[in-house]
């Protein structure tokens, strides 16, 4: 598999600590947000990203920036409280959970999923390993859910766009110098996020929410694999009809079906994007 070696945009890897650095929060998407996705990807939320970025309301002005400005400004976020400026629960969540699992835990608990998935004992003993890291995933997920929650409000079809888009590598920010988009050609960080997820919802930690965010991740991995974004400079949207696609295709799965595409991943979602 790819390296899980950090990168400056490497934000949902980050995120789950895959590197030292992703979302703590009240109500959150329904749990049957995903499969409602796709029809909620209107002509508006498919409109194209790469535009110059407004101010609104909520959100002084950042001149160059591009895209979507609530968007930019979760992704700016999320890389903040997850990497740059983590607060000290998080430091010490990471610290428990190079105790429980070791000092590569991050590699260690993708590579134990790999293996176990493909016997006859999935998810038990997937569960059996990850136990022991129970409350710091606890944390993390406290976390990482805090950072969507502070730009969307629960079950917002929103946030759909705001995956479709950091997958697109349309939300240029020059306070990060590139676009908030996931490193790596193929860009395996999104099969991490949804092991760490899988772990989470097994342990009963969020699990509706996890339930909800889990093909949104899936479907930003499927629009990088068709984008293929440069992550230093602002990217061309996709077709909207392949956008149309890719979302009926993925914000429908169940997380059961995502774990046999994660299995087989870039394989299983190249190609559905032409």
């Amino acid at each position: 598999m790819a390296s899980l070696e950090p990168g400056r945009r490497q934000v949902l890897q980050r995120a789950l600590g895959v590197t030292a650095a992703t979302m703590l929060g009240g109500g959150g998407l329904a749990a049957g947000a995903p499969s409602a996705a796709a029809g909620a990807l209107s002509a508006g939320a498919l409109s194209a990203g790469a535009v110059s970025a407004g101010a609104g309301p909520e959100f002084p002005p950042v001149p160059g920036m591009l895209g979507d400005r609530r968007a930019n400004e979760l992704w700016y976020r999320f890389d903040d409280v997850t990497m740059f400026n983590q607060p000290q629960q998080l430091k010490d969540a990471y610290a428990a959970l190079a105790e429980a699992l070791g000092e590569k835990w991050q590699r260690a608990v993708v590579l134990e999923w790999l293996e176990v998935i493909k016997s006859g004992d999935y998810p038990r003993d997937f569960v059996s390993y990850v136990a022991a890291a129970r409350r710091p995933l606890q944390v993390l997920s406290r976390v990482q859910l805090d950072v969507f929650d502070a730009f969307y409000p629960p079950g917002s079809p929103a946030l759909v766009s705001a995956f479709r888009w950091f997958g697109e590598g349309v939300l240029y920010d020059p306070r990060r110098k590139g676009v908030h988009t996931m490193d790596g050609d193929p860009p395996m960080p999104y099969r991490t996020w949804h092991i760490f997820a899988r772990a989470m919802m097994f342990l009963e930690i969020d699990r509706p929410r996890w339930r909800a965010l889990i093909p949104l991740n899936a479907f930003a991995s499927a629009v990088q694999l068709a984008a293929k974004p440069n992550p230093n400079r602002v990217n061309p949207p996709l077709p909207r009809e392949t956008v149309r696609r890719l979302a009926a295709s993925w914000l429908p799965r169940t997380p059961e079906r995502l774990d046999i595409d994660f299995r087989s991943f870039p394989s299983s979602a190249a190609g559905e994007g032409a």
